[in-house]
């Protein structure tokens, strides 16, 4: 199996990138290259594949055989230890101009066995603009082995300039269908379950994964999905918001703990403290306190940005309730997300008006703006279950 076979629902992208892997090894033998640049941007909605098919283009750059799947250089790809391949992962809230400097520098030197240099961009679209301004440089005048495959959810989430200058590989939602049988087969999910997963989370196959083998994740998307039913006044409008948002900062303090203590020990490590012998003292040496309250930093936006993604899914998953009333109303013939919520998706249509479904989907929406603007989660979410008990208001 090759990798682009492990592209689930992505059959046309699958084909570009397949030829035009073929084309960076006709460039590498002399040939024209046909179909091959050096600035590749891979869009897509949440769940659609896009971090996975730009994996599957640099396995494919590396192997004799473009991507057969089961040679070192896909093997190494596959776990992140190709030496020429550089995976670029947004953890905190953006990327800094300093980090995209020291990116590009990193990004210029020659490939260690001499066919490409990758740098995969995830979360691109979190470049601020004086970044993207220094990649831009990078990707007008890229050295000839180097190739950027930058990672957004839609081709307006970057500046034009850079994706004017990138082939744009534009994926889309996977069927219920090819997500439901990925986890049957790869997975071993039972049948009945890989489908409920894959329809509930529609077509995100990670999400539908996690939801599939984690229950404490599938109460989660219960307790969620009963906020609609539960907005009977204002004062539940500001627990509901409360629970929510308290419930997002301790899954988000529990992912941050695990991953902080592990770093601080391992920095405080490498700059001494607790060292002994001639020379050594039981204090950091110098640079270690301005390296710890670097990391601090990162670490405090990292987990502002967990604690946004999670209050985010939730956001979605109300967001595919309230379509599923829409589409009730109209008497869409649709495939419901919600299903197995089809009480509390029929009370909904008969009780309120399409006019009132659409106002409830444009203040979730509000929310998710705010969210990304900074304000206050517990005020941002306030507001929108407050909308949701009237959207009329």
């Amino acid at each position: 199996m090759g990798v682009f076979d492990d592209l689930v629902g992505q059959e046309r992208a699958a084909v570009a990138l397949r030829r035009a892997a073929e084309g960076a090894a006709e460039m590498l033998a002399g040939g024209s290259g046909a179909g091959m640049t050096h600035a590749w941007l891979f869009t897509g909605p949440p769940g659609s594949g896009r971090e996975a098919a730009a994996r599957a283009f640099a396995a494919a750059l590396f192997c004799p055989d473009q991507g057969c799947g089961h040679c070192d250089m896909c093997h190494q790809v596959a776990i992140g230890s190709h030496p020429d391949l550089e995976i670029v992962r947004t953890e905190g809230l953006s990327y800094g101009i300093k980090e995209t400097r020291q990116l590009i520098l990193r990004a210029a030197g020659a490939p260690t066995l001499g066919r490409w240099r990758v740098v995969l961009f995830e979360g691109a679209d979190r470049m601020p603009e004086r970044a993207s301004n220094a990649l831009l440089k990078a990707i007008e005048e890229p050295p000839p082995k180097t190739v950027w495959l930058l990672c957004t959810p839609s081709p307006a989430d970057l500046v034009i300039t850079i994706r004017s200058r990138c082939r744009v590989v534009t994926l889309v939602t996977p069927p219920t269908a090819a997500v439901a049988h990925a986890l049957v087969t790869r997975d071993n999910i039972p049948p009945d379950m890989a489908e409920f997963v894959a329809r509930a989370t529609q077509g995100h196959l990670e999400r539908a994964r996690r939801l599939a083998l984690d229950p404490e994740m599938r109460a989660r998307r219960e307790a969620v999905l009963s906020i609609p039913r539960s907005l009977t006044g204002v004062g539940e409008c500001v627990i509901a918001a409360e629970r929510l948002v308290d419930t997002a900062k301790k899954e988000a303090d529990a992912v941050s703990s695990a991953l902080d203590e592990g770093e601080t020990a391992e920095l405080r490590k490498i700059y001494g403290e607790g060292s002994s012998g001639k020379g050594l003292n039981k204090g950091l040496i110098r640079g270690g306190a301005g390296a710890i309250k670097d990391l601090e930093k990162l670490q405090k936006s990292r987990a502002t940005r967990t604690q946004r993604d999670v209050i985010d899914a939730a956001l979605l998953d109300l967001v595919a309730f309230y379509r599923d009333v829409l589409a009730m109303q109209f008497g869409a013939p649709v495939e419901l997300a919600n299903e197995d919520r089809r009480a509390d998706l029929e009370s909904l249509t008969r009780s309120s008006t399409p006019e009132d479904t659409l106002r409830r989907i444009d203040a979730i929406m509000r929310c998710r703006e705010r969210l990304a603007a900074n304000v206050n989660p517990q005020m941002a979410v306030e507001a929108m279950t407050i909308s949701l008990h009237r959207p009329q208001l």
